[in-house]
């Protein structure tokens, strides 16, 4: 029988427990489905510290060569660095993470050249198709998808005799060249010196803080920087608030400037200020989205989903900026970036988009934007971002339920009747007034519906919030 990748592929990656899910057999076979749909003659792969990581990256390696496509092998690096070396050397991409999951999970986020998004619609039904077809034990291998084959690619499954030329694999480190590309795009010169705690939970950042901070005028007070995958301090995932108490005890202690804390792979970055309160991803957006804006000559378009505060769409107006909002999620955010050319996109997730890093998602270029802007002036961070930060807002909550289509009619027939309202259902449902609004949203892979609140002062949004949720939970 043919595997059920169901339960893996993602709408936007690949991702299950090893090996229960998947394994390395399957990692190969990935290599050689991401190389007959992309039609590439080379890629570049990369993984994390999980230790599952560097046999799966070797087996998909091995499946990409023996599909005659080169494979340069960058090892440890973050999701950025990967993406990173995608947009340098023109290559499609694989990094194997699986971001903040526990220890047991991997997964594989792809890309095409330039560092181009690839999830379902965009290439990803296809390779799991192609897996899912070669792990059919009566498939004829020989005649498997003739019709969609590239040109080159003689049969889609690697070790028979009609396969091309094996590829070659060979390692490269992209790591300096990855900091000196970051470390262009935002000028540092003359920040005065500051304190800086840096959370790596154990992830990625441990990797690439060292190097991309090396030389900058900053006293790093380094948390948990040893790889390992196993995460033994705390999950590296600080959209929970309970992995930020470390790195917010941290900064107390020592009087830093501020506190950064990544995630298993590094590519979101989240903040706290001089008193160790997080900072609102949406009031980064805000600030960073000002000073691309003021990069390239007060104009730009800014992407924001319709979750960001309503702080963000207000700044980049303020500021000589076209605001434009999307639904959530990175494939919608760089597809946006890509039709409007817009320099810069931000996320309330903590993932921050920009022109320059080829549309691509990447922390640590929102954290050099924020340590640029706090060291070239001389208040505190809190002060620095209460400008972008005019709303209360409830912070994702999420509810389990069993008939999500159900809730989100039910939500729509409370709230349509009423002349104060607008309802629009770009993503999930968004109810909006003159003082408030919620926004509520299926997930991809769960019986879960996420809640979003905002409201002029925090009285206002806790009674939207509530009301909200009475309706999501009855």
């Amino acid at each position: 029988m043919a595997a059920d990748l169901s339960q893996i592929v993602k709408a936007y990656d690949v991702r299950g427990l090893v090996p229960d899910q998947w394994d390395e057999s399957l990692a190969e076979l990935f290599g050689a489905a991401f190389a007959q749909v992309t039609g590439a003659r080379a890629i570049v792969v990369g993984h994390d510290m999980r230790p599952s990581s560097p046999g799966l990256t070797d087996a998909f390696s091995r499946g990409a060569a023996a599909r005659g496509v080169d494979v340069t092998h960058i090892g440890l690096c973050s999701t950025d660095q990967l993406y990173y070396a995608s947009g340098a050397l023109n290559l499609p991409g694989a990094m194997f993470t699986a971001s903040h999951n526990p220890a047991r999970y991997n997964g594989i986020k792809l890309c095409r050249a330039g560092a181009a998004p690839v999830g379902q619609g965009t290439g990803l039904t296809e390779i799991r198709e192609l897996v899912e077809r070669w792990t059919d034990a009566d498939a004829d291998p020989g005649a498997d998808f003739g019709a969609q084959r590239p040109a080159r690619d003689a049969a889609p499954r690697p070790g028979t005799a009609a396969d091309p030329p094996q590829g070659t694999i060979t390692r490269a480190d992209t790591l300096n060249d990855y900091a000196a590309h970051l470390r262009a795009l935002v000028d540092l010169t003359g920040i005065r010196p500051l304190t800086v705690v840096v959370d790596a939970g154990n992830g990625m950042g441990g990797h690439t803080v060292p190097t991309v901070f090396e030389g900058l005028p900053l006293t790093l007070v380094p948390l948990y920087f040893e790889l390992d995958g196993t995460f033994p301090n705390h999950e590296a995932n600080p959209l929970d608030p309970a992995n930020l108490v470390d790195l917010q005890k941290r900064v107390r202690e020592v009087g830093a400037d501020l506190g950064l804390a990544f995630d298993g792979d590094a590519d979101r970055c989240f903040v706290v200020d001089e008193r160790g309160e997080p900072v609102s991803p949406s009031a980064i957006t805000a600030l960073v989205a000002i000073r691309e804006l003021a990069r390239n000559g007060g104009k730009g378009t800014v992407i924001h989903n319709l979750i960001t505060s309503w702080s963000v769409p207000e700044a980049v107006k303020e500021n000589g900026g076209t605001p434009v909002r999307t639904r959530v999620g990175h494939s919608f955010i760089k597809a946006e970036m890509a039709h409007s050319g817009a320099i810069f996109g931000g996320e309330h997730s903590a993932h921050y988009y920009f022109k320059d890093f080829w549309n691509a998602d990447t922390g640590m270029l929102a954290a050099l934007h924020v340590l640029a802007a706090l060291g070239g002036q001389a208040g505190p961070l809190s002060s620095l971002v209460a400008e972008y930060d005019r709303y209360s807002g409830s912070g994702e909550i999420n509810s389990t339920v069993t008939d999500q289509a159900g809730r989100i009619a039910a939500i729509k027939a409370a709230y349509g009747p009423r002349e104060d309202v607008t309802l629009d259902e770009l993503d999930g449902l968004t109810v909006s007034s003159a003082d408030w609004w919620f926004n509520v949203r299926p997930s991809n892979t769960e019986p879960l519906l996420r809640l979003n609140a905002e409201a002029r002062d925090e009285q206002t949004m806790t009674r939207i919030r509530d009301e909200a949720l009475r309706i999501i939970r009855a």
